[in-house]
């Protein structure tokens, strides 16, 4: 489960991009705890277990002693009636202007509407007033536990049915919890929406919480707890909320303790949803190609009739603490990096302060352009990396300092960093760079409207914490209001070396002092006495994919949704272009080719993106290479030919070089800290025995340190002279941009055609198991060598086999987490090359229980191949397919990416789409012919990493 909380809110909100969130939310492992039935699909390249997410389950047998939640008594014919005909008052509300249109009905419940056409998706939320800041000391961790019980079965559905519903049709579904809310949601297709509100609010009031089902799935919470603790970035946020927050309900972290978690009986949660679940406490949401009215009706007979019980306490703020002391603790551990976190508290949702907060740290370490960043990394390159976040909660907030580094370092970076924080000036900034941060915090705002599901949690907050979207136009007028001097005052308020608090995790070995540090802080940062017009362009035209002169393509993708431009270039290349002796090299070239241009240097380049709100990186796979840029579409006259020097005259920097050797072997290191990032840096090398797929893609430390100027440009000549792939999706400006492709092809193709890449040849080894001691999970891999990309159908085949598999609701989710209570994550998931590729099954569990997981996967294998799969499993597994494919593609850079990494490995850039239409003609004996052909146990690798 991932942590997420109220930076702002939820997602996106109050200058947060959503992306930009998500990466500190996984950081730090325990801001908000997320439930639900979705199981990512795992790229076995690039998705690494940085905090836990979850897949709940969702079986809970009925019981005749388990009681249903006294919220309110539900009268259905009154709740009918009521929602057959609304007030003229409602129907005028609903009928002014755009939205969203904010509804109260009888009891007290607030409903949000918004219409959105773009998408056939429909997004239902439903927000509840009660997390982990509403719980007694003894019961730490309720909220969370709760929020896993009602996938667990309701009064009106049985065990599995809700995430089967949801599944059966497309659809998606999840929870999460926070300090100071729960909420529950779900996206489904626009013909479902009542099924989507149907099940949110069964969820909500209906909950089953049998005390059987809730014996096993305390363990569940349990084995998520311990998982939370091999995370760096979760253990430093742990101790610092119970420094930042101590006597507070925001000191003990949302999962709770072990004793807690152990002792929350059944009685407990009703007691706790008798208290908390009033519908006057409650914000539904709905998003998506509606009927707002119909949704009104609705919502009035689902939630109608539910009556508020008990009196809603409004929160109390919980005061900065006038005084403090500073506070520096060090935890041991076998770990590769340093991780240094450092806090400071601030006031919370109501205060007048937040935008200036935010500005203050993005001036400080909000991105690579920020002060901090830019000293630290850069400059002195002490750190592989440093971030300044303004964590705001309903009744508090937190300044939070985050940095990794190498362990030999710590202490000049310690000093360097107190010296540097007890002189800030912010008369020191330039105009530049208080435009850049208002610009981006402004631009981060409106990109949560890319999505349905940012949309909606966007709106969702700013009514059910700042009663209304008024408060969303105050904050953008304080955001570009705030002055250097309001900038001061707030820093010399709250960065205050007498209230901070620092957890540093420390490599066995190191000698490191608290105490030492703590003076360290006194001698180098004194604490301070207190006192008191646009030029004409072409529009996006029509779809379309253009053939150029020397081979490449240009393809159109229009969207006016938003004023932006997506961009994205593929080349075939990436580690298929290197030898066995230079892995790592193309990893290198992409993180050292946007550092710097003939004539902009590595900062300048880098001031020059961020003052235009853009974004431009590169990435190398193990076949391809890519450049992705997006920006809004007013500074494409800024942008363009700025890509074209970054492809054309890169720098490569000695300097830059030397940052760019250091960050990859620093990021080697990292993954070896973690237990599922070292799987998947393995997995790979384990697998194949020759080609570029049997590489280390980030190669070995001491290869990296050896890589030459020389090396990275021939390697870029090589792989920028051959023909490419650009995919444009957005509201862009097509004449500009079709001159710009065809500009670059002429410059830079040189090459007739692109690498061949072979395939690569299966290893003779069939098991692989590594150890990363003082951990407490271990995790299991069994993968099955099958077919590439090439193969369509039986790509769709196992396309279904694997949606069928995983999810809340799929089979191996049923088995080993729900009924033998195995592990907190079982999913699978399914890699393709175009003329390789493999399904794995994963489980993260207890060590003892590997044998049974094992077992169980053995079990699970056997049943495939002896029956086939019921019609209803192959329904649900296909509208997952379609489900999955629109929730994925939604903004616009998925979508240029989509089409241009196709086309380069010679696809049509529909075939995702036609993979599922072949989907929906499969059934259920060519899915066993498959099985039986492909899912072989004899012929299984195993890969499994213990503590």
């Amino acid at each position: 489960m991932v942590p997420q909380q109220n930076v702002k809110a939820v997602a996106a909100v109050k200058g947060f991009d959503f992306e930009k969130l998500c990466i500190f939310m996984l950081l730090c492992g325990v801001l908000l705890m997320s439930t639900g039935c979705k199981v990512e699909r795992i790229d076995a390249e690039q998705k690494e277990a940085a905090g836990g997410v979850v897949t709940q389950g969702a079986e809970a047998p009925a019981s005749a002693s388990a009681a249903a939640p006294a919220v309110a008594p539900v009268v259905e014919d009154a709740a009918r009636k009521a929602a057959a005909e609304l007030s003229d008052e409602i129907k005028n509300a609903l009928a002014s202007g755009e939205g969203p249109h904010v509804i109260k009905l009888k009891n007290g419940m607030s409903v949000l509407i918004k219409e959105d056409d773009r998408f056939p998706l429909v997004n239902v939320r439903l927000f509840v007033h009660a997390g982990s800041a509403y719980e007694e000391p003894d019961q730490a961790g309720i909220s969370h536990l709760l929020e896993h019980m009602v996938f667990k079965g309701t009064e009106t559905r049985g065990p599995g049915e809700t995430a089967r519903e949801i599944e059966s049709v497309g659809g998606d579904m999840n929870a999460a919890t926070s300090f100071d809310y729960t909420v529950y949601y779900v996206e489904v297709p626009e013909s479902e929406w009542k099924l989507g509100m149907d099940i949110v609010a069964d969820m909500t009031f209906n909950a089953k919480i049998d005390s059987e089902e809730l014996k096993s799935e305390r363990e569940v919470v349990l084995s998520e707890l311990e998982r939370g603790e091999d995370n760096p970035g979760s253990r430093i946020f742990k101790t610092l909320q119970s420094i930042v927050w101590k006597d507070t309900s925001y000191q003990w972290p949302i999962i709770g303790y072990r004793d807690t978690v152990k002792g929350i009986s059944s009685e407990d949660i009703h007691a706790y949803i008798d208290r908390l679940y009033q519908p006057q406490s409650m914000l539904l949401t709905v998003v998506g190609k509606i009927d707002p009215e119909a949704v009104v009706k609705e919502a009035e007979k689902l939630c109608g009739s539910r009556k508020s019980v008990a009196p809603v306490v409004p929160p109390t703020s919980f005061e900065v603490p006038a005084s403090g002391k500073t506070t520096v603790k060090v935890v041991p551990g076998k770990w590769n990096k340093a991780y240094i976190g450092a806090a400071f508290p601030i006031p919370g949702l109501d205060s007048a302060k937040i935008a200036g907060l935010e500005t203050m740290c993005e001036l400080l370490g909000g991105s690579e352009t920020s002060r901090l960043y830019r000293k630290f990394k850069y400059e002195k390159r002490m750190v592989d990396s440093i971030s300044v976040s303004s964590l705001t909660l309903e009744r508090a907030g937190m300044l939070y300092v985050f940095a990794t580094l190498d362990a030999d370092k710590v202490d000049e970076f310690w000093k360097e960093l107190m010296a540097e924080l007890s002189s800030v000036d912010f008369n020191d900034f330039t105009d530049r760079e208080m435009d850049r941060v208002v610009i981006n915090l402004e631009d981060s705002m409106f990109l949560t409207k890319e999505t349905l599901s940012g949309l909606a949690s966007k709106l969702g907050y700013f009514q059910f914490f700042e009663d209304g979207q008024q408060a969303e136009e105050n904050y953008l007028y304080d955001l570009r209001n705030v002055t250097r001097e309001q900038l001061q005052q707030l820093y010399d308020e709250y960065f205050d070396p007498e209230k901070l608090a620092a957890c540093m995790l420390m490599p066995e070995g190191v000698n490191a002092d608290a105490q030492v540090f703590e003076k360290t802080v006194a001698e180098n940062w004194p604490a301070k006495s207190k006192a008191a017009a646009q030029a004409d362009v072409s529009g996006p035209g029509e779809a379309a994919t253009i053939e150029l002169a020397n081979g490449s393509k240009l393809v159109f993708i229009p969207d006016t949704t938003l004023p932006y431009t997506a961009m994205s270039m593929y080349w075939v290349g990436g580690d298929a272009d290197l030898t066995s002796e230079e892995q790592g090299l193309a990893a290198m070239v992409s993180q050292s080719l946007t550092r710097g241009t003939e004539s902009l240097n590595a900062t300048e380049l880098e001031d020059f993106i961020s003052d235009r709100a853009a974004s431009l990186g590169a990435t190398a796979g193990r076949e391809v290479f890519a450049i992705n840029a997006k920006f809004p579409s007013r500074f494409t006259a800024d942008m363009l030919p700025l890509i074209t020097e970054v492809i054309s005259k890169p720098r490569f920097a000695p300097e830059e070089l030397d940052r760019a050797r250091q960050d990859q072997i620093s990021a080697i290191k990292r993954k070896e800290d973690r237990p599922l990032s070292l799987a998947f840096r393995n997995i790979f090398p384990f697998l194949y025995k020759d080609g570029s797929y049997s590489y280390f893609h980030l190669g070995m430390p001491e290869v990296v340190d050896n890589f030459s100027r020389e090396n990275v440009m021939a390697y870029w000549q090589k792989q920028s002279s051959r023909p490419f792939v650009i995919s444009i999706c957005g509201d862009y400006d097509r004449e500009a941009l079709a001159e710009f492709a065809k500009e670059l092809d002429g410059k830079l193709v040189t090459a007739s055609e692109a690498i061949a890449v072979p395939a690569s040849s299966w290893g003779g080894e069939k098991d692989l198991t590594m150890t990363l001691p003082d951990r407490n999970q271990a995790h299991l891999m069994v993968i099955f060598p099958v077919p590439g990309m090439e193969d369509e159908k039986t790509t769709a085949g196992l396309s279904l086999l694997r949606a069928s598999l995983a999810g809340q609701s799929g089979l191996l989710f049923r088995d080993l987490r729900d009924k033998q209570g195995l592990g907190y994550t079982v999913t699978a998931f399914l890699w393709q090359a175009p003329k390789t590729g493999f399904m794995a099954f994963y489980i993260g569990t207890k060590p003892e229980q590997l044998d049974q997981a094992m077992a169980g996967f053995d079990k699970t294998v056997k049943m495939l191949k002896e029956n086939d799969l019921p019609e209803a499993e192959i329904l649900r597994a296909r509208n997952i397919l379609r489900g999955e494919y629109y929730q994925d593609h939604q903004s616009l850079l998925s979508r240029s990416r989509e089409a241009a990494s196709l086309i380069v490995k010679g696809f049509e850039p529909d075939l995702d789409q036609k993979i599922i239409e072949q989907a929906s003609k499969i059934d259920a004996t060519q899915i066993r012919e498959l099985i039986n052909k492909y899912i072989d146990w004899d012929n299984k690798y195993t890969l499994t990493v213990k503590p």
